[in-house]
């Protein structure tokens, strides 16, 4: 499951900018998860819940947002349709994935202390 080492590091991450900035306590995250990025989201949830008991993140909650694939033209950026050959009816080039492939860590809030 390499859930659990996306979730690893992710906290990895987390603590790292947690302890630029001198916070005490993650709140929420913010993650964005694409259709072809190879993670489950229900897998990488209960990583979670398992993983960030011993981290800066143990009461934060984490919301995970979709994103579907999505092809384009990498010359006209001509949106290729789902379900459509991928290439571009127009410049007839090979589509690019431009959506739905990755996983990204959106936002963080976190509890610092007044400066």
């Amino acid at each position: 499951m390499h859930e659990l080492s996306i979730v690893q590091a992710l906290v990895e991450r987390v603590e790292a900018e947690a302890a630029r900035v001198g916070a005490q306590v993650v709140r929420r995250l913010e993650v964005s998860i694409g259709e072809l990025s190879g993670v489950e989201p229900e897998l990488l949830s209960r990583a979670w819940e398992t993983f960030r008991e011993a981290s800066i993140c143990a009461g934060a909650t984490m919301e995970i947002r979709h994103v579907a694939a999505c092809w384009s033209c990498p010359r006209c950026e001509a949106v290729i349709g789902a379900g459509s050959l991928l290439r571009c009816p127009t410049c007839e080039v090979p589509a690019r994935l431009s959506a739905g492939g990755d996983i990204m860590l959106e936002r963080v809030e976190m509890e610092v202390p007044d400066v």
